[in-house]
């Protein structure tokens, strides 16, 4: 597999895909993973300079606020989750700096849009998870590199199993992000999603 396919080889990320993968679901892992390659992949076509094992960090983190483990009755899932990831970091030995801008990026990624000028990071996971999870711009990865990875990630029951969790938690939190996400269409936004199986 290519490094477009493939995630970064290091302690931080591979013990980040660890926890991934103890707390998600199979099709939430793989939204996690398709995440940071959708991220780095349109990070290379616009030339960004990218800290990748923070990009991998906060894409396989990003939604752990949604996991009953972590949930937070007060805090919006991706607040909650940007927590978890700083104490992630700490954990990991990284700097007070570096363990705020993880935790950043994964609040920046429910952002209608991210300067990339200001945190290419950011920019990257809220573009790439806007791909996929409702097929935002999908024209601008390739259908070669979209192929390749949904064969090795595939989606399975993403969609349903994301839908439901945001109703939870908008059932709880009805002025945070998830309650705007289904205000907005979400479920039929990832009906349409050309990412899907089904889709033509």
């Amino acid at each position: 597999m290519s490094r477009t396919v493939s995630l970064p080889s290091t302690a931080a990320v591979d013990a980040a895909l660890e926890v991934a993968s103890a707390y998600h679901s199979p099709a939430m892992l793989n939204h996690c993973i398709r995440s940071y390659l959708w991220a780095t992949a349109r990070g290379e076509q616009l030339g960004l300079e990218v800290d990748e094992e923070l990009l991998a960090v906060a894409a396989l983190l990003h939604d752990i606020g949604l996991v009953p483990e972590f949930d937070n009755h007060r805090l919006e899932f991706e607040h909650a989750g940007g927590h978890v990831a700083r104490v992630f970091a700490a954990g990991a030995g990284w700097g007070p700096a570096r363990r705020e801008r993880v935790g950043d990026v994964i609040v920046r990624h429910m952002w209608n849009e991210v300067d990339p000028a200001v945190d290419a990071e950011g920019h990257l996971l809220c573009v790439a998870t806007g791909l996929d999870i409702s097929g935002r711009d999908s024209e601008l990865w390739p259908a070669s590199l979209r192929t390749a990875v949904l064969e090795r990630y595939p989606r399975s029951s993403l969609r349903d199993e994301f839908v439901g969790c945001l109703r939870e938690q908008a059932s709880r939190k009805p002025s945070g992000a998830a309650a705007d996400a289904l205000a907005s269409g979400i479920d039929e936004r990832m009906s349409r999603n050309p990412l899907e199986p089904h889709h033509p």
